[in-house]
């Protein structure tokens, strides 16, 4: 059977960086990932790969920054006033921080740099701007 959009898959990966980095694996966590294919619940590169595969086989795909976590947008990198963190809050450069928006949806953020009476941070996705790699093994269709 070869898959279609609308088919639920089961898929192992393993998803690298151009230089080898592996950045993500489900093989590491035991148990493949299972999603409805054409549904967006994966990035576009992704999704697009699989219809047309069939059960145990492999694919390696390519996927551009335009099909996965866009590229990086440095507007997305801000200067917040220190007084937004608590006051026994350990500022570490390079760590990543979770917060909530005003209207309460929840966001993740690097910190670059830490000032006086600031902090910057980059709030586009750690993948943003990266070709991503990914071997593919399809499981399961159905």
């Amino acid at each position: 059977m070869k898959v279609e959009n609308g088919n639920t898959v089961s898929v192992h990966y393993r998803g690298t960086l151009s230089d080898g980095t592996e950045f993500d694996s489900s093989y590491g966590r035991g148990e493949p990932i299972t999603f409805e294919v054409g549904s967006g619940q994966m990035i576009a590169g992704f999704d697009s790969a699989i219809p047309g595969m069939e059960i145990g086989e492999t694919k390696d795909i390519n996927i551009p920054p335009e099909n996965a976590y866009g590229p990086r947008n440095e507007d997305a990198i801000q200067s917040v006033p220190r007084t937004m963190f608590p006051t026994d809050f350990e500022i570490v450069v390079g760590a990543t921080v979770r917060g909530q928006q005003p209207n309460g949806s929840p966001f993740l953020a690097k910190i670059l740099s830490e000032e006086e009476s600031t902090i910057t941070l980059d709030f586009n996705h750690p993948l943003a701007g990266e070709d991503l790699n990914f071997a593919i093994e399809l499981m399961s269709v159905s």
